[in-house]
């Protein structure tokens, strides 16, 4: 498929779909994100674009709406990876199934782990404890501004959270936060080897402190070759927006673009589609790109919009997460407008994070949508219930005449 240069591949954080079968097991048995999300609207919320991509057939809406036309082909796939975390999903949207879960820790670290933390960095810690990120900043963050302690807490995921304050106290701001994870992600290593370390900052004053969008996540490396390695190793490109050049700790990344949030993803989602080239490399800015991104090249922009997941999904923000899926659905059509007649866009998530859900709020153990479009591909094709994340990837590598993924089935067939 020599003439299809260009594949956009976008995953809105956290929107589950339905309980896997096996969500019982992981404490998020009943939970479904967009069901739910669609319960607790009026019956006037439609999401008309991702409707005409068949996103209703893969979560009816209770009201009854249906879309007059699908001009998209939709299913969805189930986690095969044992895990419901961020770099799970996205490793595995990229080929990689995980054979056992990261470490996660339900009663805090280890006491001689954190120890030897707090030796390497010179500081004590506060916390060490499963705790919400905006709540522990309350608890803590004047007892962290007094002693310049920072705040270490971790959730149902693999990961080590750090918050500190962004103006320094007696802590060293962001740029002391970001040397702790880096340590941190030094030490998390062999049975401690945490999915993420997390920079959590936040500003404010007592009783009212707020996290920044200036989080840092400090990943391992996928353990296998990606769909974006090999991309990568024929010249292509793969244009990371959002967090994904940091979940991937820079592997097979070309370009990358860090975001603000969804606003600023979807322009930069939209910019790249348009002219590949018009990206930043980060760190350091504008940059010559050498050879030149253009048409001809195999081009991957993979996007994730965190903030269903970080600002709505985990916060229990039922409404503002519905708001957020409006505001992307009115921007589709200007993504669909800038593709060209060969690209073709995929669309799907990682893993849920049922707003609704009240037994704890993690994320929930789901399947995920997948609508997938282009111009001069088939219509209104059922893609069925796919057994892994990874045929996405194996689509992909079909699709680029690739050699085959280890994982996924590819439905370049169905589509095409």
């Amino acid at each position: 498929m020599s003439d299809i240069n260009k594949i956009i591949l976008i995953v809105l954080d956290s929107l589950g779909v339905g309980e896997l079968p096996d969500a019982e097991k992981y404490n998020d048995a009943g939970s479904n994100t967009l069901k739910h999300i669609f319960e607790n609207m009026d019956d006037d919320f439609v999401l008309e674009n991702m409707g005409s991509l068949g996103l209703y057939n893969i979560v009816p809406s209770p009201y009854g709406y249906k879309p007059g036309k699908i001009t998209g082909n939709y299913g969805k796939m189930a986690t095969l990876s044992p895990a419901k975390d961020t770099t799970a999903g996205h490793w595995e949207l990229s080929g990689i199934v995980l054979e056992k879960p990261f470490p996660t820790y339900p009663d805090g670290f280890p006491k001689e782990l954190i120890e030897e933390f707090e030796r390497r960095i010179g500081h004590k810690v506060l916390g060490n404890c499963v705790a919400s990120g905006t709540e522990i900043i309350q608890r803590l963050g004047d007892e962290h501004r007094r002693t310049g302690y920072p705040i270490v807490y971790t959730s149902a995921d693999s990961v080590f959270q750090i918050a500190a304050h962004e103006n320094p106290d007696k802590f060293g701001g962001l740029k002391e936060l970001h040397d702790v994870c880096k340590i941190a992600r030094e030490m998390l290593v062999g049975e401690h080897a945490v999915g993420r370390v997390i920079a959590r900052p936040f500003i404010g004053e007592s009783g009212n402190y707020v996290r920044t969008s200036n989080r840092h996540d400090y990943s391992l490396s996928p353990v296998g070759k990606t769909v974006l390695d090999k991309i990568k190793n024929i010249n292509g490109n793969v244009i990371a927006i959002g967090k994904i050049q940091d979940i991937f700790n820079d592997c097979g990344i070309s370009i990358a673009y860090h975001t603000k949030g969804n606003s600023t993803g979807i322009k930069y989602t939209i910019d790249s589609i348009i002219e590949p080239k018009r990206a930043e490399y980060f760190p350091g800015g504008q940059q010559d790109i050498s050879p030149d991104i253009d048409h001809f090249h195999k081009n991957l922009i993979f996007t994730n919009l965190v903030d269903f997941d970080m600002l709505w999904g985990h916060r229990r923000d039922v409404n503002s997460y519905a708001q957020g899926l409006k505001y992307f659905d009115r921007q589709l059509p200007f993504i669909m407008d800038a593709m060209s007649d060969n690209d073709i866009l995929i669309i799907t998530a990682d893993h849920g994070c049922d707003p609704t859900y009240k037994k704890h709020t993690d994320h929930t153990r789901e399947y995920v949508p997948l609508l997938v479009y282009g111009k001069n591909l088939k219509q209104n094709v059922n893609l069925g219930t796919r057994k892994t994340l990874s045929d996405v990837a194996q689509t992909i590598a079909d699709i680029f005449e690739l050699t085959p993924m280890k994982n996924g089935t590819s439905f370049k067939d169905d589509i095409l």
